[in-house]
């Protein structure tokens, strides 16, 4: 088991019982490592600072007892936001409709970057529509998805449609991210 998935392993049992759907762990920097959690509402609800400073306390708390990553870094937890990653099937069955961007590992017909609308997934597959053909990419081949900010996608979001993203308003967060972590504590 690679870091990553270590750290969401400790990690991802908690947020659920608080409400939260573990969207993304990513350790990223050299100098001065960056550990950064991607939350979003298992409700659908906007994320707020207060959601991410609760989840920042309680991944905190485990990662203290645990201590996957030797090095000192910075704890940071932050939103999803409108054009959000897509790191789980059900995330392309939920955003079917709205225009993606997906990466493969690998070269499928000579090409591992496609743009398109999601259609959803049939077994193991990510399908996407690129100008009236229908790919079959196989999900375990994604290295990196996201949604692409369109016109459609804001409209959903500002509508309260199951699309992500939230307006600043009343605390939200639309996909900023919270260093509530101070690197000399780590």
């Amino acid at each position: 088991m690679d870091l990553i998935e270590r750290v969401s392993t400790l990690i991802e049992p908690a947020m659920n019982d608080m409400g939260f759907e573990l969207v993304r762990v990513r350790l990223i920097g050299s100098q001065r490592k960056t550990l950064e959690i991607t939350a979003d509402k298992l409700d659908g609800a906007a994320m707020t600072v207060d959601h991410c400073a609760d989840i920042s306390r309680a991944v905190s708390a485990i990662l203290d007892v645990d201590d996957p990553i030797p090095d000192a870094y910075v704890l940071e937890v932050g939103s999803p936001g409108i054009d959000r990653p897509l790191t789980k099937i059900p995330h392309f069955e939920r955003f079917a409709g709205f225009d993606a961007k997906v990466e493969l590992h690998r070269m499928l017909d000579g090409r591992k970057r496609f743009n398109g609308k999601l259609l959803g997934v049939e077994e193991d597959r990510v399908q996407l529509d690129q100008d009236g053909e229908v790919l079959n990419l196989p999900f375990a081949d994604i290295r990196a998805a996201k949604l692409i900010l369109t016109d459609e996608l804001i409209a959903a979001a500002q509508a309260g449609s199951p699309a992500p993203g939230s307006t600043v308003d009343g605390g939200a967060v639309e996909g900023g991210w919270v260093e509530i972590e101070d690197p000399a504590e780590r």
